[in-house]
């Protein structure tokens, strides 16, 4: 079975996802997984679902080890790539075992990281609910 370039470029979405809602933070680049192994990461997006609960979505160019979306040392050199952009806070954390994909980890995101997804184009709407 051959694979057309067209689907090795494809970015997977989650349910709901589509490109109008999606807020890329990164384009390719490599990190290092806990086992030595070099990751190729295709790109960092947030999707902006409507609010304030932000999961963040990390494209690998080939298929990932069952469980690597737990790997600390991973998830370490994802979040030094995102204070290279802007981030300042604390490391991610693993998201949820049942939305992890083969190409896709879904990982959790701070209370700190809001600020920074704002600047680039999140929209938050839970601070139309907070009390003046």
């Amino acid at each position: 079975m051959s694979i057309s370039s067209r689907e090795i470029t494809q970015i997977v979405y989650a349910a709901g996802m589509n490109q109008d809602t999606d807020i890329q933070l990164s384009g390719p680049f490599k990190a290092v997984d806990g086992s030595g192994r070099t990751i190729d990461i295709k790109s960092i997006r947030i999707f902006d679902e409507g609010y304030g609960v932000i999961d963040l979505y990390v494209d690998l160019a080939a298929p990932a080890a069952d469980g690597l979306h737990k790997d600390l040392k991973l998830i370490a050199e994802i979040s030094a790539r995102l204070r290279v952009l802007g981030y300042n806070g604390p490391d991610l954390a693993p998201g949820d075992p049942v939305i992890q994909e083969k190409r896709l980890i879904v990982l959790d995101t701070p209370d700190e990281f809001l600020a920074f997804a704002v600047r680039k184009g999140f929209k938050d709407l839970t601070s139309e609910f907070d009390d003046e």
